[in-house]
């Protein structure tokens, strides 16, 4: 459980860091306004592709079932966030959500077959 905290701690100091790093370069009129939305959708995806990965190489066994776990901790976040702050909830959401999950399932199948195989000799 300790594992997941910190691989969840790990990808929304990534989402933090990026998303700072995207709000900059907005504000310097570095990205117009047609990048920065698909660059919104892209920074949570490739932060849970890199914690899904993380949390994969850690695993012993079943990596996407990881990613499901951690993506759906990520999803009931975001949610009670939605909840908190009464923002409408649309289509375009589920779609997202959608994203997230395979995003992290994806990273997930990839940390676990980059692992080294364990010899029995």
């Amino acid at each position: 459980m300790n594992l997941y905290f910190k691989i969840i701690g790990y990808v929304f100091l990534y989402i933090i860091i990026l998303t700072f790093i995207l709000t900059i370069s907005h504000y310097f009129n570095l990205i117009n306004k047609k990048w920065l939305d698909i660059i919104k959708i892209i920074i949570p995806s490739v932060s849970l592709l890199i914690g899904g990965y993380r949390l994969g190489y850690r695993s012993k066994c079943r990596g996407w079932l990881e990613g499901i776990k951690l993506a759906l901790v990520i999803i009931l976040i975001f949610l009670l966030v939605i909840v908190i702050f009464q923002l409408p909830f649309s289509l375009k959401n589920l779609l997202y959500y959608t994203i997230i999950l395979f995003s992290s399932m994806l990273g997930s199948m990839i940390g676990i077959s980059r692992k080294p195989k364990e010899s029995n000799s």
